[in-house]
């Protein structure tokens, strides 16, 4: 391979030639008028044929991709909710085989031990009721006021009569 002074390769030397020659051909062609035109044009087209397509695919009854990009969110959703009701009937199906593989005297044992539960919070409940009503916080009291006459209002005096003018 040859080699000038700078290093590079004949090879890279003509890769980045060709870089730039394409580089300032695609600058002219963007700068050109005619051609943003044409683009421009011809995204317009692109535009009016996407929607002319939707058109016709929903007067044909038909799913677009965002009807079924949509469809595919709610699937998922579903589907991840019933994957957590079958957790759910799982876990109370062990339960249920747990509860029957106990003896008839465990489970007996068991709603006993509930039921005194039960009891015990039915007493403390009627002995609280039965104890009537809670005294009253000392923030909360009234304090009593001493009765004292109001004081005796002065009587205003009586406006002067004015001297008539003598004339």
């Amino acid at each position: 391979m040859d080699q000038d002074e700078s290093g590079d390769t004949l090879r890279n030397r003509l890769a980045r030639q060709g870089e730039d020659a394409l580089g300032k051909i695609a600058q002219d062609l963007l700068e050109n008028p005619i051609v943003t035109g044409a683009i421009t044009r011809a995204f317009e087209a692109r535009e009016r044929a996407v929607s002319a397509q939707e058109s016709a695919m929903s007067a044909l009854n038909l799913p677009s991709a965002a009807d079924i990009e949509r469809l595919t969110r709610r699937l998922r959703s579903v589907s991840q909710r019933l994957e957590g009701i079958e957790d759910g009937v799982d876990r109370l199906d062990r339960r249920i085989e747990e509860a029957a593989k106990a003896t008839p005297e465990a489970r007996l044992a068991a709603i006993e031990s509930q039921l005194a539960k039960l009891a015990n919070e039915v007493a403390h409940l009627s002995s609280t009721l039965d104890a009537g009503p809670a005294p009253m916080p000392r923030e909360q009291e009234r304090l009593e006021v001493e009765k004292v006459a109001p004081p005796k209002r002065r009587a205003k005096p009586k406006a002067k009569a004015k001297p008539a003018k003598r004339s």
